[in-house]
């Protein structure tokens, strides 16, 4: 399908892809990882032809069709569903010329050729991608113009997808979607029949989909057969055998240089000490390795606050008087709880988070909370309000005045603004670092509860895992939004569903709610396939299956809610052992500092060590628990 060959790419005179060579046979599904900045999309710019290469060869097999999402948004006043439609310019060529053509064998050549397309499915598969990709049927009559550019960005997907390329090349495809529509497009690429180059830094989608994994690494791409979890392991045992190797060189070494030192300038050896030195030089010198280093975040924990933090009764809240986004909301939340905010975008999830952080007022209904309460507030567009011409270090100061220049960059430190990278204007961060910045500022005062709006747009695998694990040791409360399942999944131990205008719990985990979704778009596609004459899925056939399907939801449903308080047991004896986990592994790191050893610092080395102890005993009986928890859960849902 694809072969790329000695592939080379500077920018500026600075060697960006270096003799990068490949093969990815039909069918293949690939995810294409790598730092930010590590060259990717040029990757991918250079494969599609949007840009020429400084010299090696990429050839794509005859006849076979490439597809790229567009990076511009599609605009019009087109309706969506004729704007994917129009994405397919052969059929819309020939259904033209079937319309106009008078000769007969012309005609012939026509139809036959719209046969071969599917020509005649066309409308329902560009409608059921859109569905997919959350518009319902009346969305889909509208003009592109009516919807925003992220809305947009979706109809250019759809429009990519409709048209089923041999090779589909995907870069960071979930940026744009919530986690419904995420869900449905995993489920898409896993079924898709053609061959696929993802980037993507969503861990779960890399595990679902793709079976191959393309590291770009310091110029170069090494492939790993497998999932992302697979070329993780993997990465890091080759990390660990190339250490080892690296000691026992440097030991050899050593030892052969000692004898060299020793033995050189005596006679009866010299023959000995010079076959040594022979045997140093062919050795070469000792490459250690070097990881990249990873990016940490460090959220400072609150003083604790009596609950509730916030609880709403009955409340109802919007933008328009009389016309409330979101009705009759009664919501507690505590400073332990790590909430999930569910449900498709336009649905009210955004409005919700705005009310909890004091940026909206409630309509009607009750709202208490405590006067001391500190909220840290991210969402995406918060991005644009940073000041481009001044840098982490002033956009901090500004917060800190009357503190010492390093005290402030100490703040910074925890969210690797160190350096250098502390005097970079901001317009020249990358959409990652601006993320890492709004951190920083918005925990400064170490907030009782952080509402985290889309908060992994822009940030790589590896910071995404950092994100998780200062979420996992913060010790207030959380509220996020994502379309990341696997950052919810670490994170969230309560699921809030927010649909048709309600607030309602979920009870289940991500996992259930991806088979409740997937269950649910079954179930329309088999109504309307089987639904009678007035399509609408009120054939008998599709009654007595509805039921079934309905009878087997509510008995699971029954189990869940039977067994939810035992999952949030679990999930909160996971929670606990995150965080003892994580402060074990600081005092560890605390404890390999050689200084902590002298004997100034003897009895701060026995509360350390003291302190190990009693948590690697509270681990113990956690874990003990947890177990035990664990298996009751399984049974009751069994």
């Amino acid at each position: 399908m694809l072969q790329i060959t000695d592939l080379t790419y500077r920018i500026g005179g600075r060697v960006i892809l270096d003799q990068v060579s490949m093969t990815i046979a039909d069918g293949h599904k690939v995810g294409l990882i790598g730092r930010n900045g590590a060259g990717k999309s040029t990757l991918l710019k250079l494969i599609s032809g949007e840009l020429a290469t400084d010299g090696g060869d990429v050839r794509l097999s005859k006849r076979a069709r490439m597809g790229v999402v567009s990076q511009e948004a599609p605009a019009g006043s087109r309706s969506l569903l004729e704007t994917v439609l129009a994405a397919d310019t052969e059929r819309a060529s020939l259904l033209e010329e079937a319309e106009t053509t008078t000769d007969p064998n012309r005609i012939a050549e026509v139809h036959t050729r719209l046969a071969d397309i599917d020509a005649h499915t066309a409308e329902a598969r560009a409608a059921s991608i859109l569905s997919g990709l959350g518009f319902d049927g009346d969305a889909q009559k509208r003009a592109c113009d009516d919807f925003s550019g992220g809305w947009r960005m979706r109809v250019a997907l759809a429009a990519t997808l409709f048209l089923g390329p041999d090779l589909l090349l995907l870069d960071e495809p979930t940026n744009h979607l919530d986690l419904e529509a995420t869900i449905w497009l995993e489920n898409y690429l896993i079924n898709y029949p053609g061959t696929i180059i993802l980037i993507s830094h969503d861990r779960d989608l890399l595990n679902r989909v793709v079976k191959t994994i393309a590291h770009l690494h310091d110029g170069t791409v090494t492939l790993y057969g497998g999932n992302y979890d697979k070329f993780a392991k993997t990465r890091r045992e080759q990390l660990e055998l190339a250490s080892k190797h690296y000691d026992k060189q440097i030991a050899q070494q050593k030892h052969l240089q000692s004898f060299i030192d020793r033995f050189r300038a005596k006679a009866s050896k010299a023959k000995q000490a010079q076959s040594r030195v022979k045997m140093l030089e062919k050795m070469g010198p000792a490459i250690p390795v070097v990881e990249d280093r990873g990016i940490s975040f460090d959220f400072p924990s609150p003083k604790e606050l009596p609950p509730p933090l916030i609880n709403i009764h009955e409340g109802d809240v919007g933008y328009a008087e009389g016309k409330p986004v979101l009705r009759n909301i009664s919501l507690r939340i505590d400073m332990d709880d790590r909430i999930a905010l569910l449900g498709a975008n336009g649905n009210g999830k955004s409005t919700l988070a705005k009310l909890l952080a004091d940026r909206l007022e409630l309509m009607s209904g009750e709202k208490a909370s405590s006067n001391k309460l500190r909220i840290g507030y991210f969402a995406q567009h918060q991005t644009d309000e940073l000041r481009g011409d001044e840098t982490p270090y002033q956009h901090m100061a500004s917060l800190m005045p009357d503190v010492i220049e390093h005290k402030v960059r100490a703040q910074l430190g925890r969210f690797a603004f160190e350096g250098q990278k502390g005097d970079t204007k901001v317009k020249d961060l990358s959409g990652g670092e601006k993320a890492r910045l709004l951190f920083a500022l918005m925990t400064l005062d170490a907030p009782h509860m952080l509402i985290l709006d889309e908060p992994t747009n822009h940030l790589d695998i590896d910071s995404r895992d950092a994100l998780n694990h200062a979420l996992n040791a913060y010790e207030g409360a959380v509220i996020i939004i994502s379309h990341d399942p696997y950052l919810i999944e670490a994170c969230a131990d309560r699921l809030v569903l927010v649909a048709d205008g309600t607030v309602t719990s979920f009870d289940g985990d991500v996992a259930e709610y991806r088979q409740y979704l997937l269950d649910r778009a079954r179930m329309e596609r088999r109504a309307n396939k089987n639904g009678g004459e007035d399509g609408n899925g009120n054939g008998n056939g599709g009654k007595d299956a509805k039921r079934d399907r309905k009878a087997e939801r509510q008995k699971a449903a029954e189990k869940r809610k039977i067994a939810a308080p035992v999952k949030r047991e679990v999930q909160k004896l996971e929670s606990d052992m995150e965080k003892l986990t994580a402060r074990k592994a600081k005092i560890e790191l605390d404890m390999a500092d050689q200084s902590l050893y002298e004997d100034a610092n003897a009895d701060k080395l026995a509360k350390v060590r003291q302190e190990l102890a009693k948590l690697e005993s509270d681990l113990a009986q956690i874990e003990t628990k947890w177990m035990a928890k664990q298996e009751e859960y399984d049974a009751m849902v069994a």
